[in-house]
């Protein structure tokens, strides 16, 4: 007889932020009630369906246009911290420096909406600005929905107008909850987690500080391998319970990956993995499709790739089906597991296709590296 699983029990915060979503839906749908009521009396069947068209659309853009603001806001006051532009995307869109130039790439993450990131200033007595530049986002979105709740009031216009501004407002409002509540959201820790995780721990801060310079060199070309190796000390067990230091851990796999010493990124990410930590779940992601490709280019054992390969990894990879690493894993799946050489030819059209957007130009190449690796392996039998 199977046992029913207990079902776990919400935190505080999760509480609050479900009575915050409530709250913020019954807002939207009274006025939305409103909108209707000013826009629909004595309208035609076509009249009302293009004024409920309209209302989505609205919606649409106001969720659009916060995204813009919260992002421009880390800009803003990272910029007045002493941080300098790297990237900003929204959605999938993201201009990136490149040298002196800002070229406009694509990119996507599962979990965001969009993302600034900026090259940090040099660390004075083992701090850094890091609290303005974290919650610059949830401020502006703070600022702008303030100013779109007193245009409410004090535009006379049409209804159609008056619900966008307060519509713009309570989806900032929603935005600076989102992001500046501490909290843990699944695949990526938010702002307001980062803020406080930064403020409590030097060795955290200075974790934050070596992720943004591994940022800021790879849009200047670099790659893992050819950085600093001190930049790459494996945190100890402790300190990886922290999710800023525990990336440092992460990206000490990557490396590993990108020196091509694959036996001992298997051993660092197999221990990263298994113990109490933590890394969010993007990069556990990642690290697993780098482990399926491991294995696959050494023993490839199909009993441990199926064992890899869950339904969660699955439906992460489709969500990250552009994402370069996951598509030289799919093809080298293809290749050395499924022995489907036609298949692996339409991921390998996928991934030169995104390659030409791609932001990254070096790590498209690490990534074609070892595409070529495992169509030297396939050609040989293994």
């Amino acid at each position: 007889m199977r046992r029913k699983k207990k079902k776990k029990k919400k935190s505080p915060v999760q509480r609050m932020m479900m009575a915050v979503f409530v709250l913020i839906g019954a807002v939207l749908g009274y006025f939305a009630m409103w909108y209707l009521d000013h826009s629909m009396e004595g309208a035609s069947n076509g009249e009302k369906l293009l004024s409920m068209v309209l209302l989505l659309a609205e919606i649409y853009a106001a969720f659009t246009l916060q995204v813009i603001i919260h992002e421009s806001g880390h800009l803003v006051f990272g910029l007045m911290t002493g941080y300098r532009f790297s990237s900003f995307r929204v959605f999938s869109l993201m201009w990136v420096k490149e040298k002196d130039r800002i070229r406009l790439r694509r990119y996507s993450m599962a979990g965001t909406g969009g993302q600034c990131l900026m090259a940090p200033p040099d660390m004075k007595d083992g701090k850094l600005p890091v609290f303005w530049f974290n919650m610059g986002g949830s401020l502006m979105n703070v600022i702008a929905s303030a100013i779109f709740l007193a245009l409410f009031f004090l535009l006379p216009g049409p209804a159609l107008l008056k619900s966008l501004m307060v519509i713009l407002a309570v989806i900032g409002i929603l935005s600076a909850l989102l992001n500046g509540i501490p909290i843990n959201m699944g695949l990526i820790a938010n702002d307001g987690h980062n803020a406080l995780s930064l403020s409590k721990n030097p060795a955290a801060m200075r974790a934050f500080w070596v992720q943004l310079k591994i940022n800021e060199m790879i849009a200047e070309g670099a790659r893992l391998k050819d950085m600093p190796e001190e930049w790459f000390e494996i945190p100890s067990d402790e300190d990886m319970k922290n999710p800023i230091i525990a990336a440092c851990g992460v990206f000490a796999s990557n490396r590993l990956m990108d020196e091509r010493r694959f036996h001992e990124a298997e051993q660092l990410m197999s221990k990263l993995l298994s113990m109490d930590s933590g890394i969010i779940d993007i990069y556990r992601f990642l690290m697993t499709c780098d482990r399926v490709y491991v294995e696959l280019m050494g023993q490839n054992r199909p009993q441990v790739v199926e064992g890899f390969i869950t339904p969660a990894l699955t439906n992460f990879m489709k969500q990250m089906k552009n994402n370069p690493g996951i598509l030289r894993t799919e093809y080298a799946l293809a290749l050395l597991y499924k022995r489907d050489e036609k298949e692996a030819a339409q991921i390998r059209a996928r991934f030169d296709k995104q390659a030409r957007v791609y932001p990254y130009l070096n790590e498209i190449k690490a990534e074609e590296e070892l595409m070529e690796m495992a169509n030297r392996s396939y050609g040989d039998g293994r």
